[in-house]
C-alpha cells in the first residue's frame, strides 16, 4: 500500500513539473508574439506578423486594441507590398519601412466607412509595415 501511495505522489510531482515547464515556454513564446518598436518617438508595443498567414489576417476582425498598439508586418524580402481594408473595423496609420528607416506613411480606413474594400500601396519596396490605430477622428 505505501509503494503505492509514493508512486502516486512521484506521478502527481512529475505531471506538476511538467505543467510548470509547460506554463513557462507557452509564456515564452506568447511574449515573442509581441515586440516593442520607437515610432516617431513613441515606444509601441507591436502584434508580430511574421508569416503569410498571419500578413493576411493582420488586424482584421478586431475592433479594438486592448494590451498592444498595433501591428508589425515583418517581410523576409524588400518589395512593394499591397494592404486593404477588408473585415478591417479599425481606422490604421500605416507606415511604410524599408529596414528601420519610415518612407511613407498611408491612411486605411475601416471597411465601415469606406464600404467596399480599399487598397493602398507601399511608395517603394519595404520589408517592414506598421499598422496602428488611427487616434485622430475625421
Amino acid at each position: 500500500m505505501k509503494k503505492i501511495f509514493y508512486f502516486l505522489i512521484i506521478i502527481v510531482v512529475l505531471l506538476g513539473i511538467f505543467y510548470l515547464i509547460l506554463s513557462f515556454y507557452n509564456l515564452k513564446n506568447q511574449k515573442q508574439n509581441f515586440m516593442e518598436f520607437e515610432l516617431n518617438d513613441k515606444k509601441l508595443k507591436l502584434l508580430i506578423a511574421r508569416n503569410e498567414q498571419e500578413w493576411k489576417k493582420g488586424l482584421s476582425g478586431i475592433y479594438e486594441l486592448s494590451d498592444y498598439d498595433g501591428m508589425i508586418f515583418l517581410f523576409p524580402e524588400k518589395e512593394i507590398r499591397r494592404f486593404w481594408n477588408k473585415d478591417t473595423y479599425l481606422d490604421l496609420l500605416v507606415y511604410w519601412l524599408d529596414a528601420d528607416k519610415i518612407i511613407g506613411q498611408g491612411y486605411l480606413p475601416s471597411i465601415e466607412k469606406t464600404k467596399d474594400i480599399l487598397e493602398i500601396i507601399s511608395p517603394a519596396p519595404v520589408n517592414k509595415v506598421i499598422e496602428i490605430k488611427n487616434e485622430i477622428k475625421d
